[in-house]
């Protein structure tokens, strides 16, 4: 659940360095960022599959560049969906979305390397100081 959480802040977050680099991109506060990276990941979850089905034969003759456009159609129907959230344009269209996976990237392995290995969700390592213990029963 924790996970989840930090997910949509930091795609809300990495929406705003968004509004800040791409013109044509804008974001009216930060409610209406937490609410677009909501959006975001529903059209991502729901409507990109469809998409990238519907686009694939355009998507092989193009050697996948049609992803460019089918992520930009993803980024502008969440805008559609979100007010606040507003993309106007080819270059936010195209470029948008390519930032925020940057951005969000950068984020989201920012905020994993601040977190000790133990706090990791779902993790099911034995601690980094702790010995392992093999199949004989000797400690490595």
């Amino acid at each position: 659940m924790f996970g989840y959480f930090l997910t949509t802040l930091i795609t809300a977050l990495s929406l705003l360095v968004v509004d800040l680099i791409v013109p044509g991109v804008n974001l009216a506060n930060f409610p209406a960022a937490i609410v677009a990276a909501l959006a975001i990941g529903f059209v991502n979850a729901f409507v990109k599959p469809v998409l990238n089905l519907l686009s694939l034969p355009v998507n092989f003759l193009t050697l996948g560049l049609f992803s460019l456009v089918v992520n930009g159609l993803c980024f502008w129907l969440a805008s559609v969906l979100v007010p606040g959230f507003i993309v106007s344009g080819p270059l936010a269209f195209l470029f948008g979305p390519v930032v925020l996976s940057f951005a969000s990237t950068f984020l989201n392995n920012y905020f994993v390397a601040k977190r000790s290995p133990d706090a990791i969700a779902g993790s099911n390592r034995a601690p980094l100081n702790t010995p392992v213990k093999t199949t004989t029963g000797e400690n490595a």
